[in-house]
C-alpha cells in the first residue's frame, strides 16, 4: 500500500540556490530569462506590456520570419499536409518535403549526403553522438555550445578539450593520441556568445596532418558568412575540406529544425542507428517549407548578408565611440562584457525601459564566467533602429 506519509528527499533542493539567484535578479526589475512578447511585429519589433520596442537580441540574422515566400511557404504546407507529421523519419513521418529539403541542403553546400533533423540542438546531439564511438576520439573546443557537450556525453568516446581557437593546442593533443581509434574534432564557425569566428582554414590543415575529421557546427554563422551565405567554412575558402558541417534553421533559416551535411556518403547510415534521430517526430511541414523558402532567398534574392554586415558595422562602432568594449570584431552577435552580473541585469532593465530588448548572458552560461550584454544583428534593422540602439546604449547610468 502506498504511504503518503513516507518520508522523501525533496527533489527540489538542489534548485534552491538558483531559485535564489533568479529572485535577486528580479528584484533589479523584469527577469529577463524567457522574456514574454506580447505581438510580434516585424523582425526588428516587438510589444511588451503595450510598448512598441526594438528587438536586438532575436538571431533573426536575414529577417526572414516575415519573408512573403517564407509565411506563404508555410501557410500552404499547412493547407496540404497538415501541422505535423506525428511521427519519427523512419516509422511514419518523412515526407517528401523532408527528402526535397535534403536534397537542397547538399546542392546548397556541395555535400554528398545530409540529414534533416527536428531541432539544431538535436542535430548536434545525434550526429556526435552518433559518429563518434567506443575506442574513438573527440576533440572539442573548450568554449563548445552545450549540444555539442551533451553529444560527447552520449557517445562512447573519449572526450578531449582544447583551448578555445587554438589550431596549436589542438595539434598538440592530436599528436599525443594513440594510433587506434578514429579522431573526430568539433568546432563552431561562429560562437554564440561573445562573437568571435573559428580559424576553420587552420583547423582544417591540423585536422587532417593528424588524420582527423573536421566537424564545423555553422548554427549561427550560415546565412552570415560566404558566398550566398554558405557560411564561415566557405567565406575561408574551406568548405569543400570540412568533413561535417552542421547547422540550425531556428536562425538565419527563419524555422524550426537542423541538419548535418557531409562530403562523404556513410553519413546517411546515421539513419539507422543514431537514438536521437530514431526516436524523434520529424519535423512538421511548415517548418520544413519554410526553411526551403529561406534557403531559396538566400541562394537567388538579394544579398542579404551584406546588409547584415553593414549593420553589423554601424552597430560595433557606434557602441565602440560611446565607451563600450565589443567583445569581437563586427559580426553578427556583439557582446559587451560588463563588470559584474548585477551591473549587466541593471543595464539590461534600464534599455528595456528604453525600448531596447537585448540578452543577459550570465555564468555559467558564457565563457569565463563572464556578464554580458548580448546583441543580434538583423538585415532588416534599419539605419535609425541601429542609432536609437547606440543611443539608448550611451544613456546607461
Amino acid at each position: 500500500m502506498f504511504d503518503s506519509d513516507a518520508k522523501k528527499s525533496d527533489i527540489f533542493e538542489k534548485f534552491e540556490k538558483i531559485g535564489q539567484r533568479a529572485e535577486a535578479v528580479l528584484s533589479l526589475g523584469k527577469l529577463p530569462f524567457g522574456m514574454t512578447f506580447d505581438e510580434i511585429l516585424s523582425p526588428t519589433r516587438a510589444l511588451v506590456n503595450g510598448r512598441e520596442i526594438i528587438l536586438a537580441g532575436t538571431n533573426n540574422y536575414l529577417g526572414l520570419t516575415f519573408s512573403e515566400a517564407v509565411k506563404s511557404a508555410a501557410i500552404d504546407a499547412i493547407a496540404r499536409q497538415g501541422t505535423a507529421t506525428t511521427g519519427s523519419r523512419l516509422a511514419n513521418g518523412t515526407f517528401r518535403e523532408h527528402i526535397d529539403l535534403e536534397e537542397d541542403l547538399k546542392t546548397f553546400f556541395g555535400a554528398k549526403s545530409a540529414v534533416v533533423f527536428t531541432t539544431g540542438y538535436q542535430a548536434n546531439l545525434a550526429a556526435i553522438s552518433t559518429l563518434a564511438g567506443r575506442g574513438d576520439h573527440l576533440l572539442i573546443d573548450a568554449d563548445s555550445h552545450a549540444c555539442i557537450y551533451d553529444g560527447c556525453r552520449l557517445s562512447d568516446a573519449e572526450t578531449i578539450r582544447f583551448r578555445h581557437n587554438s589550431p596549436e593546442d589542438l595539434a598538440k593533443r592530436l599528436a599525443r593520441l594513440p594510433d587506434e581509434g578514429a579522431r573526430l574534432v568539433v568546432v563552431e564557425g561562429l560562437y554564440s556568445m561573445l562573437g568571435d569566428v573559428a580559424p576553420l582554414d587552420e583547423f582544417v590543415a591540423v585536422a587532417h596532418e593528424h588524420g582527423a575529421y573536421l566537424y564545423v557546427d555553422e548554427a549561427h554563422s550560415v546565412g552570415c558568412y560566404g558566398e550566398r551565405g554558405r557560411g564561415l567554412a566557405d567565406a575561408l575558402g574551406v568548405l569543400d575540406k570540412i568533413d561535417f558541417l552542421s547547422g540550425t534553421f531556428s536562425k538565419s533559416f527563419a524555422s524550426i529544425g537542423g541538419f548535418c551535411v557531409s562530403r562523404h556518403s556513410g553519413l546517411d547510415l546515421m539513419r539507422l542507428v543514431s537514438r536521437p534521430y530514431l526516436f524523434t517526430a520529424s519535423g512538421s511541414p511548415s517548418n520544413v517549407a519554410a526553411a526551403r523558402a529561406a534557403m531559396g532567398e538566400m541562394m537567388n534574392g538579394p544579398d542579404l548578408s551584406r546588409e547584415l554586415m553593414a549593420r553589423a558595422h554601424q552597430l560595433h562602432a557606434g557602441l565602440a565611440e560611446a565607451g563600450f568594449a565589443p567583445a569581437s570584431p563586427p559580426g553578427p552577435i556583439i557582446a559587451l562584457p560588463r563588470p559584474d552580473e548585477l551591473t549587466a541585469v541593471r543595464e539590461w532593465n534600464q534599455l528595456l525601459a528604453a525600448g531596447i530588448y537585448v540578452n543577459l548572458a550570465v555564468p555559467p552560461a558564457t565563457p569565463h564566467a563572464k556578464s554580458l550584454l548580448r546583441l543580434s544583428v538583423s538585415a532588416a534593422h534599419s539605419a535609425q533602429e541601429i542609432d536609437a540602439i547606440v543611443s539608448a546604449f550611451r544613456d546607461l547610468t
